[in-house]
């Protein structure tokens, strides 16, 4: 899918120093929202999106460890990324709901791996996108899992 814009930003910028770094910065411009938790992303492919928050004090509970809402919003950044970058042209999505399980304390850096639960395909009419997020920490033990529900639907004609 490389007529893909997004895609094609991407690996355009993962050629240069500090790529990653660039990247993750104008997603974040597009969508100032998701800059409160400053991602990085770090693997973006049709099928399959990574990125990463680093525990710190911004994004840190009365616990002291990583909020919930943060990696709520890292898991819908990447799932959104891995949707828009593996859907074909005349398709378009929105994020419908989201179910979350919180497994264990999170603590340290927070990775986390979007990946589709169904085949993403051309259609004539809306359907939902089942969307699987997990997140390890440092240790690799997983700390989070979402499934978030995606509506995909055809764009209208212009």
């Amino acid at each position: 899918m490389s007529d893909n814009p997004l895609l094609r930003l991407y690996r355009r910028m993962q050629r240069w120093p500090a790529g990653q770094w660039l990247f993750s910065r104008a997603v974040c411009f597009k969508a100032p929202y998701f800059a409160s938790i400053s991602p990085r992303i770090t693997v973006l492919e049709p099928g399959r999106c990574e990125g990463r928050i680093h525990h710190r004090r911004r994004v840190t509970n009365h616990i002291g460890t990583v909020h919930a809402i943060a990696m709520c919003n890292l898991a819908e950044l990447v799932a959104g990324l891995m949707t828009d970058a593996s859907l074909p042209p005349s398709m378009r999505w929105i994020p419908r709901g989201m179910e979350v399980e919180y497994l264990k304390k999170a603590t340290g850096t927070i990775h986390a791996v979007a990946t589709p639960e169904a085949e993403l395909v051309e259609a004539a009419e809306g359907h939902v996108l089942p969307v699987l997020v997990e997140a390890r920490n440092t240790a690799g033990e997983t700390v989070f899992r979402a499934r978030i529900s995606m509506w995909v639907s055809p764009r209208p004609s212009r």
